[in-house]
C-alpha cells in the first residue's frame, strides 16, 4: 500500500467478494482483501471518523467522514457494518434475581424478550458524549446492550437499574 492512498477517498472503490467480504479496489487495480469497516466514533459521532482496516487490523483507508463514500459504497458498508454493530437495544427491564452480582436480568429489547447476567457493576458504562444518559452494559457472554437513554426506560426499569449505578 501506497502512503497517499490513505489519504485519498476517490481513488478506490468497494466491492464484495463470493463470500460476502468486502474488498478495497484502488484506482490502479490493486486489491485489498478483507477489509473491516470501523467508526471511530460509533456512538457519539457514527458519521465521522471511518477506516477501513484489513485482515490484520491495520488501517488502509481513513476518511474523515463516511458520507465521503459513493453511494454503492455506502449501501455495502452500511450492509457490513449493521450485522457487525448489531446490539441489542433494551427498552425494558422486567426482574433482576439480585442486587448483588452476579444477576440475572430479564429484560425487553427492541427485537423481544431476553436475559442477561451482569457480572458485575463494572460491566455498565456510562456512554461519554452521549449527555450522560446511555448505558452500554455488557454480559457474561460479551453481548453487549444499549440503554439509549436513561430517562426514556419506565419508572420500574429506572429503579432497578440505579441499584447498580
Amino acid at each position: 500500500m501506497k502512503n497517499d492512498q490513505v489519504c485519498q477517498p476517490q481513488g478506490f472503490s468497494l466491492r464484495q467478494d463470493a463470500f460476502g467480504h468486502l474488498e478495497l479496489v484502488w484506482a490502479d487495480g490493486t486489491v485489498e482483501e478483507r477489509v473491516t469497516p470501523v467508526r471511530a466514533f460509533p456512538f457519539s459521532d457514527p458519521e465521522h471518523g471511518f477506516s477501513l482496516v484489513n485482515a490484520e487490523s491495520h488501517e488502509v483507508l481513513w476518511l474523515d467522514s463516511i458520507n465521503d463514500l459513493s453511494l454503492e459504497d455506502r449501501a455495502l458498508v452500511d450492509t457490513v457494518l449493521a450485522a457487525r454493530e448489531f446490539m441489542p437495544v433494551i427498552t425494558r427491564i422486567d426482574s433482576v434475581s439480585s442486587f448483588n452480582t452476579p444477576s440475572t436480568w430479564q429484560i425487553d429489547t427492541e427485537q423481544g424478550k431476553t436475559e442477561l447476567v451482569l457480572k458485575g457493576e463494572e460491566h455498565i458504562r456510562r456512554i461519554n458524549g452521549m449527555g450522560g444518559h446511555t448505558l452500554l452494559i455488557s454480559d457474561s457472554h460479551g453481548i453487549q446492550f444499549l440503554v439509549r437513554d436513561i430517562n426514556q426506560l419506565d419508572k420500574h426499569s429506572r429503579r432497578l437499574l440505579d441499584r447498580f449505578l
